[in-house]
């Protein structure tokens, strides 16, 4: 594993996890009719908290991408999973709340899963397939969970909503995060001509604004610890799936191999939800005590 690759992931994370809270501080105080609207985004763009935290969080992808130009999806993926450590160690510091047995069990799980799968499945590159229907069958089963998703959210809102949303939006990330690896190549072989003559850049940027939308909305109607952890959860799985099954990415594939994987992505994800519970994670405003206009902070 490349060192570049591994600094750059974690840089990536630590900016991703500290935007996300600073975006939740900010958009748990939204009004409720911005639900699932591009309003939403303009509101919320005269908090600069919230815009620190935008910043913060395309510092991360810009270096995710970088990450992604240097190394396989199926290995960054997992490393920028570890951007909920770098959220907790922000919402600790903000609540003063001690990390506990919770905190260091859910950070083994997440570590330790990550480095599982990592040593066992040992990520390299490999030849992009070429097949179309292939490539198009996984992004368009990706969308299609996101857009299935985001219409049961809209029925329950405030119960599962946030939940479903935070998913959706992890999904539509790790297809953004296959595409963008894509563009990266593109411009690599012919420069900005190559870049901007495929569809793949303007679908990251649809893709983006879409997660942000989605991520934004579950924000705004439950604490942290409802949405991070599902969002956390989901991009990488996608990200996997797409790296794999159509970039060329290579897992080893024997038995025990594939057993270990399982068991550290398995880790991965109870990180996650351990991580995401935890006590130090904010709890956000119930919905009957926001103020209905956004108020500048």
């Amino acid at each position: 594993m490349s060192v570049l690759v591994l600094v750059l992931a974690v840089c990536a994370a630590c900016c991703l996890g500290f935007g996300f809270v600073l975006q939740q501080n900010a958009a748990q105080k939204a009004p409720l009719g911005d639900f699932l609207s591009l309003r939403l985004l303009l509101d919320l763009a005269r908090v600069p908290r919230w815009l620190g935290g935008i910043a913060l969080m395309v510092a991360g992808m810009v270096l995710g991408a970088i990450a992604l130009g240097q190394g396989e999806l199926s290995l960054v993926e997992p490393l920028l999973a570890t951007n909920l450590l770098f959220a907790l160690a922000l919402s600790r510091h903000q609540t003063k709340q001690p990390l506990g047995r919770q905190g260091w069990a859910g950070l083994a799980l997440l570590a330790g899963g990550v480095t599982t799968f990592i040593v066992a499945g040992e990520p390299r590159g490999g030849t992009a397939l070429t097949d179309p229907v292939r490539h198009w069958l996984i992004i368009g089963v990706m969308i299609g969970l996101a857009l299935l998703l985001t219409t049961y959210a809209k029925r329950s809102r405030l119960s599962s909503g946030p939940v479903l949303l935070a998913l959706a939006a992890g999904l539509l990330y790790g297809v953004q995060d296959a595409l963008t690896r894509v563009s990266g190549q593109r411009f690599s072989e012919g420069g900005l001509v190559e870049l901007l003559t495929g569809w793949q850049p303007y679908a990251v940027l649809a893709l983006g604004v879409t997660g942000l939308v989605l991520v934004q909305s579950a924000f705004e109607t439950a604490p942290l610890r409802m949405s991070l952890p599902a969002l956390t959860a989901a991009q990488p799985l996608a990200g996997i799936i797409c790296g794999v099954g159509f970039l060329g990415d290579r897992l080893r594939t024997d038995t025990g191999a594939l057993a270990w994987e399982a068991a550290g992505l398995a880790a991965v994800v109870a990180g996650i939800v351990v991580l995401g519970l935890h006590p130090a994670m904010p709890r956000g405003a119930a919905p009957r005590e926001r103020v209905p206009a956004l108020q500048t902070q």
